[in-house]
């Protein structure tokens, strides 16, 4: 049997981290409740409508939630500037030769359960594997969509200017009916994205046994030698392109 050595790497900086889990959290509440404003149950009292403000609670949560949803994207992007390697905007970018290569790979051993000769290190990837680069970058992409949609709708009521700023969003998607749509096909397309992440994650983690869940919340990862040396052989390449421009 083949011995793998394996080094204990830190891959995840706090930040990243907190990031992560506020982001998880924001999405499942804003899902929560922008499915019940979608489609409000119907609540059998006798109190007068005034004394029963569990909908508009239920909006106040929503609101609050985007605007945490909002402020965290916009810190998560500046921690692309200065963050490590491994959370940078090029960390995002699987358009190169190498990581073509690493998205056939995980795309033949994660979604057709494919075999390969050594599972452990043929990933090249140490943080994000192109598969996973590609569906963030997407993923921040339909975010965009659900931040203009979602501060678009809200902006006709609100009181701060920074909704307001998207008023235009309405009447350029061609009315509220319209906006209203996209906002929430986005949001199946966030839930979706979540249970096949969450499924990822887990599989990686029972399949390579290299600490992929508890790296989100330590930070670490228990990485094979050889997957680090690419990844560092990658990263010397990258700081000399840099150089050189």
């Amino acid at each position: 049997m083949e011995t793998i050595s394996y080094k204990r790497i830190y891959v995840w900086e706090l930040p990243v981290r907190i990031f992560h889990w506020i982001n998880a959290f924001s999405v499942t509440i804003l899902a929560i409740t922008g499915l019940i404003i979608a489609n409000p149950p119907a609540i059998l009292s006798n109190a007068e409508a005034s004394d029963s403000y569990w909908f508009g609670i239920v909006r106040f949560i929503h609101f609050t939630t985007g605007y945490i949803f909002f402020f965290v994207m916009i810190l998560r992007l500046y921690w692309a500037f200065v963050g490590n390697r491994f959370s940078r905007f090029r960390a995002f970018w699987p358009f190169t030769k190498k990581m073509f290569y690493n998205f056939l790979h995980v795309t033949r051993v994660d979604i057709f359960l494919g075999k390969t000769k050594n599972p452990y290190c043929a990933d090249v990837s140490v943080g994000h594997n192109s598969v996973a680069a590609l569906s963030y970058a997407i993923m921040f992409a339909i975010a965009l969509v659900q931040v203009f949609t979602g501060f678009g709708l809200y902006s006709a009521n609100a009181s701060w200017w920074l909704p307001k700023m998207f008023a235009w969003v309405v009447p350029f998607l061609g009315g509220d009916f319209m906006v209203r749509t996209i906002h929430h096909i986005s949001t199946w397309l966030f839930i979706l994205f979540v249970l096949i992440h969450v499924y990822l994650v887990f599989y990686h983690d029972w399949l390579e046994g290299r600490g992929e869940v508890s790296s989100m919340f330590g930070g670490y990862k228990y990485v094979c030698e050889e997957r680090i040396k690419n990844g560092e052989a990658r990263a010397v390449k990258e700081k000399n392109a840099e150089a050189v421009e």
